[in-house]
């Protein structure tokens, strides 16, 4: 591969607004302000404008920090990848000396192989971009097969950090006998974990997929109790968790709900999960969604908190 571009620094104005601070768009301005909250710094937002031709402009407020933290859910990707790259150029040309990206969703990670002649690796491509972009780089809970760490997708400081423990804090509110069930076998060490971390059984399926919206689900076992709540990271169609709902259901599960970290769904797919039978539907802050009842924010302290002084 080519080597990646050297980051922009040439700077245009001063930092003078302090150590640290968060930048974020209106569209991930909860999750940044209760970031910026957490880690007793300030929060502004950047502006957005876009031209009658589809072209964007960002526009930062200034004074900008030393570090910069920028933070946006890159869910929408094909327009929010270029204009976070551009509000990083804009921070650094207003005085930052380091940018951090905070993505609490980072798309283009499943195309990570070329899995018929003439695609890209598109996991590649994007993560060598975003990191010739930025000094660092941090989501959470990336959907990662094929490569172990973001950091051999992603040059220079990168890191997902698992959103288990924020899924088992919000599971420990549910019944002592509710069965953590995972989809298919690729989710097992991450269903295991949460669910010890729960202290919750738990279960694993075997999924096949026979299309985009078109999945088969079988049950390795019956569940002991009579309540399970399906866990996955990412939910746009729902097929997946429409298929594991109907498998539960006639195996004898009277409540299923489900938890998911990223609540990517399309039009349509929360009626296709709750006509499988699921009771409710929860996810994470990540994408802001109106399931959303777990936050992520507390997970990204323990890498934020020691580059803030």
């Amino acid at each position: 591969m080519r080597p990646a571009p050297p980051r922009t620094r040439v700077q245009g104005g001063r930092a003078d607004g302090g150590p640290c601070r968060v930048h974020t768009f209106a569209d991930s301005a909860p999750f940044a302000r209760h970031l910026a909250r957490l880690l007793g710094i300030s929060c502004a937002t950047v502006r957005l404008h876009r031209f009658p031709d589809g072209e964007s402009l960002v526009r930062v407020r200034q004074p900008v920090a030393t570090h910069a933290i920028l933070v946006r859910a890159l869910h929408d990707p094909n327009a929010k990848l270029l204009e976070t790259v551009l509000a990083g150029d804009a921070l650094y040309r207003a005085g930052a000396r380091r940018v951090t990206l905070v993505a609490p969703y980072l798309p283009y990670m499943r195309q990570d192989t070329v899995f018929a002649p003439g695609e890209p690796v598109s996991q590649r491509v994007v993560g060598a971009w975003l990191g010739a972009s930025f000094d660092a780089l941090y989501t959470i809970e990336t959907h990662l097969h094929r490569v172990r760490t973001l950091g051999a997708v992603v040059p220079g400081r990168a890191a997902s950090l698992s959103a288990a423990p924020a899924l088992a804090e919000w599971l420990q509110t549910t019944a002592d006998d509710t069965c953590i069930v995972g989809p298919d076998v690729e989710s097992d060490p991450w269903v295991r974990r949460i669910a010890q971390l729960a202290q919750r059984p738990w279960l694993v399926c075997r999924k096949q997929r026979l299309g985009d919206r078109a999945v088969r689900v079988h049950l390795p076992a019956r569940p002991a109790g009579r309540r399970a709540v399906i866990v996955d990271d990412i939910a746009s169609s729902g097929a997946t968790l429409a298929a594991t709902a109907r498998a539960l259901r006639r195996a004898g599960v009277r409540v299923v709900d489900a938890a998911v970290v990223h609540a990517l769904f399309e039009p349509g797919a929360l009626g296709r999960i709750r006509r499988a039978g699921v009771r409710r539907i929860v996810s994470s802050d990540t994408i802001p969604h109106a399931t959303n009842a777990v936050r992520t924010a507390p997970l990204l302290l323990s890498v934020l908190r020691p580059q803030v002084r």
